[in-house]
């Protein structure tokens, strides 16, 4: 099998990290934009806020969760660390699942239902049973990224939990 020489490694992970940035930055900037639109008394805030949400979900949230997915099963492939012989890489990729489900699915159809709503109803959307469960799943999809993107971190700097035996060793 190819592996990397240390600057291509280097390189690769240099990559990996500004995508998995972006990613973290993104789910922030959800957070920020999820108190102003429940705390603002403007309706064009409101709207803005559930537009811009949906924007980077089509945008910055999917290029990044690509880019990091991509670089990160890279890094794991061509690397001496492999796909499944260590525990915390176990432990990194389901939770890049569940950052997956969250991110360009979850976050995708959330904002576009609230965006949806709120061009339509505008502050009449609140009203709404269902604009406000949708609102509910908007704030635990983003409460479970960033815990998610932040035990990925933790993770990948402390290693935990050991390596895998392998069968007829």
């Amino acid at each position: 099998m190819v592996k990397l020489s240390v600057t291509q490694r280097r390189w690769l992970l240099t990559i990996h990290l500004l995508f998995s940035a972006i990613l973290f930055g993104v789910s922030m900037v959800f957070l920020v934009l999820s108190i102003v639109a429940a705390n603002t008394q403007d309706e064009g805030v409101l709207q803005a806020c559930y537009a811009s949400m949906h924007i980077l979900a089509k945008t910055s949230v999917r290029a990044s969760t690509i880019g990091t997915l991509a670089t990160g099963i890279l890094l794991s492939a061509l690397t001496r660390w492999g796909l499944f012989n260590h525990y915390w890489l176990i432990a990194k990729e389901a939770l890049t699942v569940l950052s997956i489900l969250l991110g360009p699915v979850g976050m995708y159809f959330w904002t576009l239902k609230a965006f949806t709503w709120t061009s339509s109803k505008g502050f009449g959307a609140l009203q709404d049973p269902a604009f406000l469960v949708n609102r509910e799943q908007l704030w635990i999809g983003i409460g479970l990224q960033i815990l998610s993107l932040a035990a990925v971190f933790a993770i990948s700097v402390f290693k935990p939990w050991g390596t895998r035996t392998k069968k007829g060793s």
